[in-house]
């Protein structure tokens, strides 16, 4: 089974911007194949990736209710489920992208989440990784999409409320006694003089304080001309800092460190 990453925050943090940098490294170092998943409804992370996906998943779970009546004899709702997954995955070299899409009409959203999951069960088994980039806020942990993780990243910057957010995704995590075999916070953003603080306080919670992401003025231009992240330079802080942290990870979970 695939060893399964979770990216979640506040938005604005840079939430989406960590999962693309650690599609990109993994595939940098050889762990392949990778199955990346967009669990947000505004998805961006195919963007970030220069993929573009012509199907979602709520636009097959909104196919199949509307043809459920018309399946023809012997086709059953997985069956038709298994051919649509096949039609929403975007494949690349060395990673494949599953985009969940925004809910749309009276519909209820959460079944679109429902189907996600099994998608995601479906598919994991193929890969060596998932990277998985969740909706900011709460929402996708009591939804229950965040389950099955093996590393969860809570991204913050230095701010009281972006930090708050980070911390009560943690506690709704245990509230739920969701299945997630270990959370760190990761900072984006900070100044130096904050990091101190803001690890006092992880410490208080609980919350291990993984690493920072550096300050990289090359990755803030990008974003300003809405350049996907592939034009990032290999030696560029932002990438050698999600290196740092994605080695520091996987080291911690028996999957060997950093690579050059």
């Amino acid at each position: 089974m695939a060893f399964t990453l979770a990216v979640a925050g506040k938005g604005g943090t840079g939430k989406t911007t960590l999962a693309a940098l650690l599609i990109e490294i993994l595939i940098e170092r050889g762990d392949k194949p990778v199955l990346a998943v967009d669990a947000d409804p505004n998805p961006n992370l195919g963007y970030l990736l220069g993929y573009r996906v012509e199907k979602t998943i709520s636009e097959l779970r909104d196919e199949l209710l509307d043809q459920i009546r018309k399946l023809p004899p012997g086709v059953t709702k997985n069956d038709y489920l298994e051919i649509g997954i096949q039609e929403c995955l975007w494949e690349g070299p060395g990673v494949d992208l599953l985009v969940m899409g925004a809910g749309e009409g009276p519909r209820c959203y959460c079944a679109v989440n429902s189907v996600l999951r099994r998608c995601i069960d479906r598919l994991r088994d193929a890969y060596r990784y998932v990277v998985m980039d969740n909706e900011a806020g709460l929402e996708h942990l009591s939804r229950c999409t965040t389950q099955d993780i093996d590393v969860l990243f809570i991204v913050s910057n230095g701010t009281p409320v972006a930090l708050q957010a980070a911390f009560r995704v943690q506690e709704l995590t245990r509230k739920l006694a969701l299945r997630i075999a270990k959370q760190y916070l990761v900072l984006n953003d900070v100044n130096g003089g904050d990091e101190a603080r803001i690890e006092e306080k992880s410490q208080q919670t609980g919350l291990e304080l993984l690493g920072v992401i550096p300050s990289d003025s090359l990755l803030r231009q990008l974003s300003r001309q809405g350049e996907p992240l592939a034009h990032l330079a290999a030696d560029s802080e932002a990438r050698r800092g999600i290196r740092r942290l994605l080695g520091s990870a996987l080291s911690r979970a028996g999957l060997g460190g950093e690579r050059t």
